[in-house]
């Protein structure tokens, strides 16, 4: 017998499958939501880490940039002093902390603004070496962290000059909301800056300064693991095939505390590309994100459901386990033991028949043929016609579809009806939190950068005045252009409109106009793709214009875990996504209405419907809540919120995402459900379908060629297709053919015989 084919190999397969989803049901697929924490919150602390790193990255990054830019220019022109240098930096930037310059030679104090260097940490004599002029971290007296930015300053026939810059390790415009914490850490772990932790004053309760000294304890023992694991390699850091972000991120979970347990995220400073790191990436930081969350008290489904549905797969296994072995293995089998017998020649006792199906049509073919091989007489071998419809009537086909039918009773519901995740689907406060946080954070990197755009062009600006020619223009605007990709053309536009030098694409801005008032500009409308530009004031009513690629605008949308996300203007048209959009479109409704919400907040207006869902209470905060129609989708709109070229703006930044695509134990258990259901479906239609091919319709072909034997078909040759009981039966039939083959050439040479050997007509 082979060892794929036959009769048992599918029966036996089919009980160890079902056995097999039986205890994975009971054991594993039954312990959704006992988790202490849901998945989801765990990854939206991570989700929260990462967008902490992005920001801190940019802004690092960009004050490195910024400040090497400055001084590149500066060198380019005519030598100034010291002084001049600092005030137009101070006036264009406002992201330092403190400033100097001080000569590279003598180590003079040149000029300094804001609070006081650690110059003495500046080792003169290394400034030339490979990384000389790389950022570092400094610390300071009173225990905080500075990272200090280095450029020279260098002109013909003067000294050279070092231009340092000292920054904070602060988080730009991440928003914390209530009780969260935020921190970076060095790669050995220590705490360098934080954020969100609670200080409790002198009046203080005593639970307040236990909960805050807990807080603290509870962020240290976080940042000294999340800087281990961020030593590791990205690639090794999560599962095969997770995308996002590029660099080493996680989620860590601590000791319980009354009803809450602390959930901290982590994520180390990485490149905007995969492999490519940036200045502030070779510091070694990491940000550690700290919340206290409610504990899941209780599992999402009793237990009992799925011990009581493994129970009844077991129930229902067995029956229709026992279907095929007492309705189609075992008359199979006794076929093949008859025909075998029969092909031997053992022809005393009648053959014993099946009661049903095509099993029983080939044991009554088998009864006719051992008579016939009896020579009885063909009227006796004959059954009756009703006889032959009951055993025809009920096949191995209908009864496999029975048991497909009783598997399926047990499979359907749990794919189609059972645990069913509804509209009133409990969603943890804390990713409501989260995904408005997020929004909020994520709408004021986009109005940084569109600031921080702005002042690149308000430098380039403030190097030229009326004297500079047309040439000297153009070769600081491709220098401009060329640092800054991100611009699709950069051009001197005069306060007639004409156009005085210009870099890159063809400009947008209306012919014959002059510069706008308004130092950020939304153009495009009624195109394809909008078009914003940017405004910087120059000499004599003439402006540095720059218009922005719309793809750098959806590059800073792209945080996962945050789903859809759109940024609109004061119009409610789409100008910006992370997705593919159509420009200026409009929102659907009740995304729509979300926004109206979140600019009247951020106009300070009172919202008629600021009660219509409780997962916004705060008029504060930027709007979000839980749509609950057409399935529940969680949304956040925040508006732009800040000064700088961008505040006068009425932009806002909206984000949805369905639920059912979040890790929460309501949708965990209906997944796992539907799981269960289909792993029932495939290994019942694994091995029905196996039993179909392999037995049931070798078997019906072979009940029609047996009863044409029977009938007297002696020329058709029987060829077995497997090698297996219905192939054994298929040869058994095919020797029992050749014997009444002889034997009819016996009788007929027999007659023959007698014919000829009788005595002459008339002889006495």
């Amino acid at each position: 017998m082979s060892l794929l084919g036959g009769i048992r190999p599918p029966i036996a397969m089919l009980s160890v499958l079902l056995l097999c989803i039986a205890a994975l049901t009971a054991f594993q697929l039954g312990r959704a939501g006992e988790d202490p924490v849901p998945e989801a919150v765990s990854t939206s602390q991570q989700h929260f880490a990462e967008d902490g790193a992005i920001a801190l990255r940019a802004s690092l990054d960009a004050s490195i940039t910024d400040l090497s830019r400055t001084a590149a220019m500066f060198n380019a022109g005519d030598p100034v002093s010291a002084d001049t240098v600092l005030d137009k930096l101070s006036s264009i930037y406002q992201k330092w902390r403190g400033t100097a310059v001080i000569e590279i030679k003598s180590g003079r104090l040149e000029a300094q603004r804001g609070e006081n260097l650690p110059l003495t940490a500046v080792d003169r004599t290394k400034l030339g070496d490979e990384d000389g002029l790389s950022p570092r971290m400094v610390r300071l007296e009173h225990g905080g962290t500075r990272l200090l930015t280095f450029a020279v300053l260098s002109w013909p026939d003067r000294p050279q000059q070092l231009l340092i810059a000292s920054s904070s390790l602060k988080f730009p415009g991440v928003s914390l909301g209530d009780d969260r914490a935020i921190a970076v850490v060095d790669s050995s772990g220590q705490v360098l800056s934080s954020d969100g932790l609670p200080s409790p004053g002198r009046g203080a309760s005593a639970k307040a300064k236990t909960d805050a000294a807990r807080t603290g304890k509870d962020l240290a023992a976080f940042a000294e693991t999340a800087a281990g694991k961020a030593r590791q390699h990205p690639l090794k850091s999560k599962a095969p095939g997770s995308g996002g972000f590029p660099g080493v991120s996680g989620s860590l979970l601590g000791d319980a505390h009354e009803t809450e347990r602390p959930v901290a995220g982590y994520a180390a400073l990485t490149g905007p590309v995969p492999g490519e790191g940036t200045e502030s990436t070779g510091l070694g930081l990491t940000v550690v994100s700290l919340v206290d969350v409610p504990e899941n008290g209780s599992a999402a489904l009793d237990s009992f459901f799925w011990i009581s549905a493994a129970g009844a797969l077991l129930l229902i296994g067995a029956l229709a386990v026992a279907l095929l072995i007492g309705t189609v293995q075992r008359p199979l089998l006794q076929l093949f033991l008859e025909s075998r017998r029969l092909s031997r020649g053992d022809l005393t006792r009648p053959v014993t028949q099946p009661k049903y199906g095509e099993a029983s049509r080939v044991g009554a073919v088998l009864e006719r043929l051992r008579r016939q091989l009896l020579s009885e007489p063909a009227q006796d071998q004959e059954l009756p016609e009703t006889r032959r419809g009951r055993r025809g009537r009920i096949g191995m086909r209908a009864l496999v579809a029975v048991c497909g039918v009783l598997l399926l009773v047990w499979s359907a519901p749990l794919v189609l009806l059972l645990n069913r995740a509804g509209d009133s689907v409990s969603v943890p406060k804390s990713i409501v939190h989260d995904q408005r946080e997020r929004t909020d954070t994520l709408a004021d990197r986009v109005r940084r950068a569109l600031n921080e755009g702005h002042a690149d062009l308000t430098l380039v600006a403030s190097l030229l005045d009326g004297r500079t020619t047309p040439a000297a223009m153009t070769e600081s605007l491709e220098q401009t252009r060329r640092q800054h990709p991100h611009y699709t053309s950069i051009y001197v536009l005069g306060a007639d409109g004409t156009i005085v030098a210009e870099s890159g694409s063809e400009p947008r801005h209306p012919r014959g106009k002059g510069p706008s008032a308004e130092p950020v500009v939304l153009l495009g409308e009624g195109g394809n793709e909008p078009v914003i530009v940017e405004y910087a004031k120059a000499f004599k009513g003439a402006a540095v214009v720059g218009e922005l690629r719309i793809g750098y605008l959806n590059a800073l949308l792209k945080r996962p875990g945050l789903g859809q996300i759109r940024v609109v203007d004061e119009k409610h048209r789409v100008i910006g996504a992370n997705s593919g959009y159509l420009a200026f479109e409009k929102l659907p409704g009740k995304i729509d209405a979300l926004v109206t919400k979140a600019n009247q907040k951020a106009s300070g207006k009172n919202s008629k419907d600021s009660k219509d869902s409780g997962e916004d209470a705060d008029n504060s905060r930027p709007s979000a809540r839980v749509i609950r129609s057409g399935g529940v989708t969680i949304a956040a709109a925040a508006a732009f919120d800040g000064g700088g070229a961008a505040g006068p703006l009425r932009w806002t930044v909206v984000s949805w995402q369905p639920a059912k695509g979040l890790a929460i134990p309501a949708y965990d258990a209906q997944n796992r459900t539907v799981l269960a259901g289909l792993l029932g479906l495939t290994a019942a239609t694994a091995c029905l379908g196996w039993l179909h091919i392999i037995v049931v319709r070798p078997l019906r072909e072979l009940a029609q060629r047996a009863e044409a034997l029977a009938d007297g078909d002696r020329r058709t040759v029987m060829y077995p297709r497997h090698h297996d009981e219905v192939g054994a039966v298929t040869r058994s039939l095919e020797v029992i053919r050749q014997q009444l083959h002889e034997q009819r050439k016996r009788d007929v040479g027999g007659s023959a015989g007698r014919s000829g050997s009788s005595p002459p007509v008339g002889r006495t």
